[in-house]
């Protein structure tokens, strides 16, 4: 596994595919809590043609570092190591916070990003008062349970117990103040305003059934989007392994450049 030191991090990725694919590098940005294996489907299926790239956020996964306290210190690592590997030009994916982490990145380098993908992501983070006061009072239980509440209610009605139990078993291995840096990282985390300004061509893929990030906040976002194609697929907040086919599909049909 190799790693790339940036601000007291050292961040794990994956470099796979050709180098000399005709098609701009894709760059797979995983959410909060989770690691670069939720886009193993994804990059099983691309990295036979083309360039793929994912990476363990800081202290996610594979990869050490302290949590930090803006999105924005999220995508100054991912553009690091993006640099660090000689990739000017590339196509972002971003799960969740990594969507979030992606809008950044669009907003400030729009040069570099050739096509962009939210998958469950939003640009601002709003909710009722009453849903406010809840969250605010999760972060008051013991770590564990905080994570397992969050995890479980990411997925669809029906997803098999066993493997949500496992994704909360590695999600809860992510250090304590990692996640709860982030968590107020992302409550913080506003470019809706902003939207119009990216021209990126972006595909907006958002399950049906997340109740972490709804639809509606995502319809809010896309209709603020010059350039932007919405699909909503039966999953819940965990796309890339709730509907991994599908979402590699989708995905493939809008960032293939056609000869």
């Amino acid at each position: 596994m190799p790693q790339f030191a940036v601000d007291s991090a050292a961040l794990t990725y994956d470099d796979e595919g050709p180098r000399d694919a005709p098609e701009a590098p894709l760059v797979l940005v995983h959410g909060w809590t989770a690691n670069r294996h939720r886009w193993d489907h994804q990059t099983a299926h691309f990295s036979g043609r083309r360039r793929v790239i994912r990476l363990d956020l800081r202290g996610h996964g594979d990869s050490t570092g302290a949590g930090v306290r803006t999105v924005a210190e999220l995508a100054d690592d991912v553009l690091a190591l993006l640099d660090h590997l000689g990739v000017g030009r590339f196509v972002l994916v971003g799960h969740s916070m990594g969507g979030m982490i992606a809008q950044t990145i669009a907003l400030a380098h729009p040069e570099r990003v050739e096509r962009m993908v939210l998958v469950n992501s939003i640009g601002r983070m709003t909710y009722s008062r009453g849903r406010g006061l809840l969250m605010a009072a999760s972060t008051l239980v013991p770590y564990r349970m905080f994570v397992a509440a969050n995890i479980r209610r990411a997925f669809a009605p029906g997803h098999p117990r066993e493997e949500i139990r496992e994704y909360v078993r590695a999600s809860a291995g992510t250090p304590r103040e990692v996640v709860m840096t982030l968590y107020g990282a992302m409550r913080a985390f506003d470019v809706l305003d902003r939207a119009g300004e990216i021209h990126t061509p972006t595909l907006m893929v958002h399950g049906y059934h997340d109740v972490q990030l709804p639809v509606r906040q995502m319809l809010r976002m896309a209709m603020a989007y010059p350039d932007a194609v919405v699909r909503i697929l039966d999953a819940g907040h965990e796309l890339p392994v709730e509907k991994p086919a599908e979402l590699t599909a989708v995905l493939d049909a809008f960032v293939t450049v056609k000869q």
